[in-house]
């Protein structure tokens, strides 16, 4: 079977807590609210499920093996540095992203007046289209730690291309 045009897709997911004196950051995105999430880089859902999702659709090891949160050279971490490193991973296996589909499970704050610029971040991250990432906002309707507020939560399907 030929490589060329040959699609594959990928799922991600993340979920971390809320905590106080934390930004919160979503998508490469600073969104104000009184409290950010709580992990050992920037606790950046959204690209952290966007990376798994690419990597999952490469083949390649998920997020915590790559960069594991035992390891003190990912403290504080940024995710777009993360993301960047696993683009290179991709075009070393011929592979660009054909589109992204996120959808942040979050009871607040309320993002509607982020999702365009959350959009524009992942897309220049990415090497995608501005118009090949959709972000979503959903809340949890009251339900478990999301609907809480206690947390905020990100899955994402990525399509990647053979292009090589």
């Amino acid at each position: 079977m030929s490589t060329a045009n040959s699609f594959r897709v990928g799922v991600g997911y993340d979920i971390h807590r809320l905590a106080r004196d934390r930004r919160l950051i979503l998508g490469g995105v600073e969104v104000p609210h009184d409290r950010g999430l709580l992990g050992h880089s920037d606790a950046d859902v959204v690209l952290h499920a966007v990376t798994d999702a690419l990597l999952g659709a490469a083949g390649l090891p998920d997020i915590g093996d790559l960069f594991p949160d035992t390891d003190p050279a990912y403290k504080d971490a940024d995710s777009r540095a993360l993301l960047a490193d696993v683009m290179k991973r991709l075009e070393g296996k011929e592979l660009a992203v054909g589109n992204i589909d996120v959808i942040i499970h979050a009871e607040a704050p309320k993002l509607s007046a982020h999702k365009r610029k959350i959009a524009e971040s992942i897309a220049t991250a990415t090497n995608c289209p501005a118009d090949r990432v959709s972000v979503k906002a959903k809340t949890n309707e009251g339900v478990g730690p999301l609907g809480q507020g206690d947390a905020i939560a990100c899955t994402v399907v990525a399509l990647v291309m053979q292009v090589g």
